[in-house]
Formats: C-alpha cells, sequence, structure tokens
C-alpha cells in the first residue's frame, strides 16, 4: 500500500499520521517509529523467493555474443556481495539454448545420414569414407562467414545443418562409380580411382555450381529481409564450394587408407582364427591318440 502523494511529501507529514490501538486510541506514527531518509526500490521482483534486479539494453551494430563477451569482462573485476549472483538471460541465453538444440540436431542428421548409406552399400566402410567429406564443410563455413563478416547465427547453424545432407553427395556419386568399376569392369583399385574422377568431375560440378549459383543472390543479401537468409546461405555457399574442391582429392586418399587398414585387420583376424583352429585340430589329434592307446592296452 502506498499514501497519496499529499501525504508524503515530508517527514512531519509521515509522522502526525495516526494509528488506531487494540483499545481505540488514536496514536501518531512519530511517537512508535523512527523516521530516516534513505535510498530504496521503488518495486521488488521475486523468483524462486529470491530478489531480482534486471538489468536490460539494446544492441546496434554488433552480435549479442561479442557484446555479452565485453560485458562479463567488464563484471569480472567487481566486488560482488555475499549471496549475490550475476546471470546473462535475454536473447543471448535464448542464443546458447538454440545452439544447444541445433547441435544435437546435427549430430542425429549425421547419424541418420550414415545409417542410410550403411543400409544401401551393406557396408560400413564406404560410409565412414564418405563421411570425410563433412569435416572440409566446416572451414569452408568460417572461411565463408569471414569474408562476408558475418558471425555464427541461429540462420547460419541451420545452414550447417542443412550440409550434411548436401556434401555428401559429391562423394557419393565418386565412391559409387569406383566401386562400380571395380565389380563391372575388373579394375584394380588405383585404376578405378583414375577413371572416376575424371569421369564424374563434370556432374559433381554441374551440381555444386548450380547450387551455389541458386545462392549467390541470397549471399549478396539482396532485397529486404536479407539479414534473416543471408547467414545461412553464406554457409551453404561457404561449406559447399570449399568441400566440393577437397572431395575430389581426400575421399580417393580415405578410400584407400581406410580400405587399407581394414585389409589388414582381415588378414590379422584370419591368421588369428587359423591359428586358434591348428591348436584345437593338435589337442584333438592328441585326445584320439590317447584313446587309441588305451583302447590296445
Amino acid at each position: 500500500m502506498i499514501l497519496e502523494k499529499g501525504y508524503r511529501q515530508n517527514i512531519n507529514d509521515l509522522k502526525n499520521l495516526v494509528l488506531v490501538s487494540p483499545t481505540g486510541a488514536l496514536i501518531p506514527l512519530g511517537e512508535v517509529a523512527e523516521f530516516e531518509m534513505a535510498t530504496g526500490p521503488t518495486q521488488i521482483t521475486r523468483i524462486n523467493q529470491s530478489r531480482r534486479v534486471t538489468v536490460t539494453g539494446d544492441i546496434s551494430g554488433r552480435d549479442v555474443r561479442s557484446v555479452t563477451l565485453d560485458i562479463q569482462k567488464a563484471i569480472k573485476d567487481l566486488n560482488v556481495p555475499p549471496g549475490v549472483q550475476m546471470e546473462f538471460g535475454g536473447a543471448n541465453q535464448d542464443m546458447m539454448e538454440s545452439f544447444q538444440d541445433l547441435g544435437m540436431a546435427l549430430i542425429l542428421a549425421i547419424i541418420l545420414v550414415y545409417m542410410i548409406m550403411a543400409a544401401q552399400y551393406e557396408s560400413l566402410l564406404y560410409p565412414f569414407v564418405i563421411m570425410f567429406a563433412m569435416p572440409p564443410t566446416i572451414v569452408g563455413v568460417i572461411f565463408g562467414l569471414l569474408i562476408t563478416g558475418r558471425a555464427l547465427s541461429v540462420p547460419a547453424f541451420i545452414g550447417i545443418i542443412m550440409l550434411a545432407g548436401i556434401v555428401v553427395n559429391n562423394a557419393i556419386v565418386l565412391v559409387d562409380y569406383i566401386n562400380t568399376l571395380r565389380k563391372r569392369d575388373g579394375l584394380s583399385r588405383k585404376d578405378a580411382i583414375l577413371k572416376a574422377g575424371p569421369t564424374r568431375l563434370r556432374p559433381i560440378l554441374m551440381t555444386t555450381l548450380t547450387t551455389i549459383l541458386g545462392l549467390l543472390p541470397l549471399v549478396l543479401g539482396l532485397g529486404e529481409g536479407s539479414e534473416m537468409t543471408a547467414p545461412m546461405a553464406t554457409a551453404v555457399f561457404g561449406g559447399l564450394s570449399f568441400s566440393t574442391l577437397i572431395t575430389l582429392i581426400l575421399i580417393p586418399c580415405m578410400y584407400i587408407i581406410l580400405e587399407d587398414i581394414v585389409d589388414s585387420w582381415k588378414k590379422r583376424l584370419s591368421r588369428l582364427v587359423s591359428g586358434v583352429k591348428r591348436i584345437f585340430t593338435r589337442v584333438g589329434s592328441q585326445s584320439n591318440l590317447e584313446d587309441t592307446s588305451k583302447e590296445g592296452l
């Protein structure tokens, strides 16, 4: 309850306020209370039974993350009284929660892409080779955002999730044709790779260029509302461009390296199985000889 403005102009007005005692006597407030000039909050906000003071502000010309880092540096040396905690909320909190959810979505997208390819190839090796087209994508996204001066925002992260299903297309085309040449034409691994690269270069470039050129107007930020679509287009543009250039070199190399590793492990496993079989064969032979000798006696 707040008194009307006319009754709280000065301390004397407050002292002359009349209280009614339980016996009905009228007592001035100044006789039972002490008055002192001080400052206090005009409004008290509580969350979970704890008082909270909210400091808000708007940003202009900068991203939320960089502003938040500057604020954290500024308040780092403040002497915070015991029992007082400082938390960051608002747009920064929403952004962090969004990045966590999008990170889980990215992991799920990678797992699903690998599972689908494993089911189609009926192998775990070749989908794993194809998945090496994804790491260069992150490098391309970073370069694209740095060149355009855009920050890693939620739309840009959505573009990265889209790339998880886009950049593997070129690697799928290349690896599938290598396997086809080896099975259909009986070519060696090296000859199949050397033939598949130039043969599949044209369709790979055609599919990549059509996507990149289609995104170019969005990357340039033309038209209204471009601040929402430009980061996503920039992420896809940079990631797909860099991944395409690296895929033509990286995927054949990983194809050879991983296949050699798998073959070496298969040879070791086969030698181990052969050794175990020989041991059991010797044990069985010795037991048969012992049984024969016992029957002779």
